[in-house]
């Protein structure tokens, strides 16, 4: 399944001008993850500010185990409640997990574009597969993250010494656009603030 949504991943941009919003979503269980529901929290900022504009969280039960590389049907359904819950749809989808940085070429963030029709962008703590060099220390810095020769995202350096990012398409956000964009959503922080905020909120009503 996986193989075959990754042929319809839009690898370019087809992005709004301007993009006005942009949601972040995060997905938190129990402790260490045994939990058998799922809380999805969504958060809708203005694109240009990081105004937060709406929020919300559902629950929902699991039964998909945790199994690396299939975090997508663990995590889809709730996510989808979450940012169906939102009071309007944004332009962008930001998702704390990979896009097409994936041994199938199809994460959590692609998955999610695919089935809302809506650009997004993978934005991950830690690399599933591929390898690349270590960036520069300083905010900005980026390397490439390789399978083989094919280029699969990026390892981005999203605050000056402090641990990278790592960056892949999603859905209708080319490489370059969705560095240029998680680097602007994330002024402050080691994540960018869509899914840092998604993330707080997951866990808080935990």
């Amino acid at each position: 399944m996986q193989r075959h949504v990754a042929a319809a991943v839009e690898r370019e941009d087809r992005l709004p001008e301007p993009i006005r919003t942009v949601a972040g979503i995060d997905v938190s269980y129990g402790a260490r993850g045994r939990a058998t529901r799922a809380r999805g929290a969504a958060v809708l900022l203005d694109a240009q500010t990081l105004e937060v504009l709406d929020q919300a969280t559902v629950e929902c039960a699991t039964t998909f185990p945790y199994i690396p590389g299939l975090l997508t049907f663990r995590e889809a359904p709730v996510a989808i409640t979450a940012l169906e819950a939102l009071s309007a749809r944004p332009d962008l989808i930001v998702c704390d997990g990979q896009g097409i940085a994936h041994p199938r070429r199809c994460g959590v963030a692609s998955h999610l574009g695919l089935a809302l029709d809506l650009p997004s962008i993978g934005a991950a703590k830690s690399r599933l597969t591929g390898f690349c060099d270590e960036p520069g220390l300083a905010r900005g810095s980026c390397s490439p993250l390789l399978d083989n020769t094919e280029v699969i995202g990026a390892c981005l350096r999203t605050r000056t010494g402090v641990a990278p990012m790592w960056i892949s398409i999603g859905h209708r956000v080319s490489l370059a656009s969705a560095i240029r964009l998680v680097l602007q959503f994330a002024p402050r922080f080691r994540m960018p603030e869509p899914t840092r905020l998604a993330d707080r909120l997951s866990k808080a009503r935990a």
